[in-house]
């Protein structure tokens, strides 16, 4: 066995130890971890981490949104970016603390998957708006009237219609389970990316960019479970996509 200093790493060692790294980068703004469900999102950002790490093969390492930039992405030769969605309006963040980020999707050359609300990062970050979905029209029920109430929103278990053939909705037929949670939208889709999928309340909801190898829902698929296992087999498929070894 060679031998080596103490508490020191060879840099073939070294260069191997990242060689194989995914990131997850918690997109929630720090005023929602105060609140009653901070504990829940909190739990949630470890669990799907892992989750990450289990379907891929590679080690996953999560990440504040603050801390994310393109240098980061070089250091540890990141293999891809998963974004997660966040429960804060858009406009609370402070765009100097996002602006590594936003560089990441500009200009790092890594694959990139937005959960929901880092779709939508994804598509501002691209010259695109976020935008309420809709005021609910007169005499309209509001099905969740404790989220956003007078306004149109989607929440929980629903189907999506997938119209479009592509490896990434590979097994997943044309009305794939997925859960919803949100009340703004991407309206117009940023130059290069297609829609694959959609509801009646959201036009855009699984985008992909081919060439910068770069897939957003509207969905989240991160919260799958034994019952509704569409969204694993999602990521599964972006995986596969972009070239990662799915264990």
């Amino acid at each position: 066995m060679s031998q080596r200093e103490p508490g020191s790493l060879a840099r073939g060692e070294a260069m191997s130890r990242f060689a194989s790294v995914i990131l997850f980068v918690d997109a929630e703004h720090e005023s929602a971890y105060s609140q009653s469900f901070g504990e829940f999102l909190l739990a949630n950002r470890t669990r799907i981490t892992y989750d990450l790490e289990d379907i891929s093969g590679h080690r996953c390492m999560l990440q504040r949104y603050t801390r994310v930039d393109p240098e980061l992405i070089d250091e540890l030769d990141i293999r891809a970016v998963f974004i997660s969605g966040s429960s804060t309006d858009p406009d609370q963040y402070d765009p100097a603390q996002q602006e590594g980020l936003r560089r990441v999707v500009n200009e790092a050359e890594v694959p990139i998957f937005g959960f929901c609300g880092g779709f939508q990062f994804m598509a501002q970050a691209l010259g695109q708006e976020i935008e309420p979905i809709g005021p609910l029209g007169e005499g309209e029920q509001d099905p969740n009237p404790d989220f956003m109430p007078g306004w149109k929103t989607e929440t929980g278990y629903s189907p999506i219609e997938v119209f479009a053939e592509h490896p990434l909705v590979k097994g997943l037929g044309r009305s794939p389970v997925f859960r919803q949670f949100h009340g703004l939208e991407i309206k117009r889709l940023p130059g290069g990316f297609v829609n694959l999928g959609r509801t009646d309340v959201t036009e855009h909801q699984l985008v992909v960019n081919e060439e910068k190898r770069m897939l957003g829902t509207q969905f989240h698929p991160e919260y799958f479970s034994d019952d509704h296992p569409a969204g694993r087999r999602l990521i599964e498929n972006f995986c596969n996509w972009i070239g990662l070894t799915v264990a």
